[in-house]
């Protein structure tokens, strides 16, 4: 017999294998590009119309937190808020077995991711933050970057999933660093973000051409990243929501709580949360967070009229 024909075939490898728990804009970003990388995908979400586009999109939704809990070794949460973060936790405390690793995006508090390590260990779970950069469209096509805190090991463990979900993944350190340093890009993605929108309506008292404006602030010295994603979009009025205004202003308001516990002011931050807290009383804070430039236009017709 030929040795060749009679030695052991190598089983099939098995796909990995995620579960999703909150499938919101980001959220779903997320799933969408992990299953465009082949991997498994068992979504949960409290809303019937997301967990219906997850079946859509090649995944499969299961009933509740707890299912997929059970159903999953690795669970990504992708969140609100760390309030609910906490409150699914406790959910599914009982569905979590030794060996379980869960992976927060959720942008949250530093101090409570490692409160939530500490926790999870003590019933053999391991806990990484792993906060995201990037809007659910950058997110879509794999252009996102995570920023992870935890242990070096847990990290190694999941690259097959980073490498299938990310553009890029940093082991920021241990638990909870992650979390920091994402409010640390936010709080500059955001003031740049609302520098351009101030920018741009400066531009338009001036008598400038909008189009232009742009096209200049890209070529020159003051130029960022956020002019790519969301110049268009500001100068379009087009605020479908790519991430909501009213998620920035919380985070917003877990910086200049972080920075207090430090003892360090942050007087810029201070002030977009004062332009944030205008728009969200303006309704715009189910909009996309370019729409700080409509706040900025109100703004200066409140001013005009007094």
């Amino acid at each position: 017999m030929n040795p060749a024909l009679s030695a052991k075939q190598p089983e099939p490898s098995t796909p990995p294998q995620l579960g999703v728990i909150g499938l919101g804009l980001l959220g779903t970003a997320l799933a969408e590009r992990a299953l465009a990388a082949g991997v498994t995908v068992l979504g949960f979400d409290i809303d019937a119309t997301r967990r219906a586009h997850i079946n859509q999109a090649g995944g499969r939704a299961l009933a509740s937190a707890r299912e997929t809990a059970q159903a999953c070794r690795r669970i990504l949460l992708v969140l609100p808020h760390d309030g609910v973060t906490r409150e699914v936790l406790d959910d599914i405390a009982s569905s979590l077995t030794p060996g379980t690793l869960i992976l927060d995006a959720t942008t949250g508090d530093p101090d409570a991711s490692v409160a939530l390590e500490r926790s999870l260990a003590e019933r053999g779970v391991t806990y990484l933050d792993t906060t995201v950069s990037g809007s659910s469209a950058q997110a879509r096509r794999g252009e996102a970057l995570f920023m992870v805190g935890g242990t070096k090991e847990a990290f190694d463990q999941c690259q097959d999933l980073f490498l299938a979900i990310a553009g890029q993944t940093i082991h920021t350190g241990p638990c909870g660093s992650g979390a920091k340093l994402k409010l640390v890009t936010n709080l500059v993605l955001g003031l740049n973000r609302a520098a351009l929108a101030e920018g741009l309506v400066f531009a338009g008292v001036l008598g400038l051409d909008p189009e232009q404006s742009l096209e200049v602030l890209k070529a020159s010295t003051a130029y960022s990243r956020i002019m790519d994603t969301k110049g268009e979009k500001m100068l379009r009025s087009d605020f479908e929501p790519q991430a909501r205004l009213s998620q920035h202003l919380k985070d917003v308001r877990l910086m200049l709580d972080a920075a207090a516990r430090a003892g360090q002011r942050l007087p810029l931050s201070e002030a977009h949360r004062a332009l944030l807290e205008s728009a969200e009383q303006l309704g715009l804070g189910s909009l996309d967070n370019s729409a700080i430039l409509r706040a900025i236009e109100a703004q200066r017709r409140k001013d005009r009229t007094k």
